[in-house]
């Protein structure tokens, strides 16, 4: 039972991570990657300062011991030297004492000498990890460089994709069902094509019907009337009926042909 319920969590912990990466934002989630990087590169940056912190003070106690090497050098040789002038003057003590003092000279002479050499190898140490500190440090700070001029391509190469997307989106649009209430442009085009072609056949039927002719009779039957009646009156005025339109015509034609000739 309880391997069942684990099994079911991981499936829903790896549904959910599913879904949230395909609704993320790409330009979030690349923000979110160098912003990390970052993150990673100022620490890695604080533990080379810290490496490289260390190696310089390891320089300073070496170099401070070799200072007191040489003040401690120094003085167990001027002890020396004054136990040796006390023992021919005659004066015992003092002769001792100078060589008790040239004694704890040499004494720390030992020690420092011990320090200087074990700082000497860890000053080799540190400094060997400060120089690889550096080049890692270096390598990093390219490598986020790099990361950087990566990322404006990438959001250049967003950008087109999102414009992309909307053109074909548009496309997609002009031939495809929208809604039930946002008509397509292609059905647009059938319904104004379809109204067209029905006021087209419209207009033939209504051209071809027995009405038309029967206008067409009585609109000659009135111009017949119309040009006897003139005939009559030109008959009481005296004056000559004129050719129809077809003899004029030739006549213009003819008198043409003679003035050419």
């Amino acid at each position: 039972m309880w391997k069942a319920i684990k099994r079911w969590w991981k499936y829903l912990g790896a549904k959910l991570g599913l879904k949230l990466e395909e609704s993320a934002d790409p330009k979030v989630q690349l923000e979110q990657a160098i912003s990390e990087a970052r993150e990673q590169h100022r620490k890695l940056t604080e533990q080379a300062a810290n490496v490289i912190a260390n190696q310089k003070q390891t320089q300073l106690k070496l170099d401070r011991a070799i200072d007191e090497y040489a003040k401690a050098n120094g003085s167990a040789r001027q002890a020396l030297l004054l136990s040796d002038q006390e023992t021919r003057a005659g004066n015992a003590d003092k002769a001792s004492s100078f060589g008790s003092a040239a004694e704890a000279f040499a004494n720390k002479l030992i020690n420092l000498e011990k320090q200087i050499d074990d700082l000497k190898k860890t000053l080799l140490d540190a400094t060997q990890q400060s120089e690889k500190a550096k080049q890692m440090v270096a390598q990093n700070s390219a490598a986020l460089q790099k990361k950087l001029a990566e990322r404006e391509k990438l959001l250049s190469q967003l950008d087109q994709a999102k414009m992309q997307e909307q053109m074909s989106k548009a496309m997609t649009q002009l031939s495809e069902t929208v809604g039930d209430d946002v008509p397509t442009f292609e059905q647009v085009r059938d319904k104004i094509e379809k109204r067209l072609a029905k006021a087209q056949a419209t207009s033939e039927l209504t051209g071809a019907t027995v009405d038309t002719k029967m206008l067409e009779v009585e609109q000659a039957q009135a111009s017949a009337e119309a040009q006897a009646r003139l005939s009559e009156l030109r008959s009481e005025l005296g004056l000559s009926t004129p050719p129809p339109p077809e003899k004029k015509v030739e006549e213009a034609k003819k008198q043409e042909g003679t003035a050419k000739g």
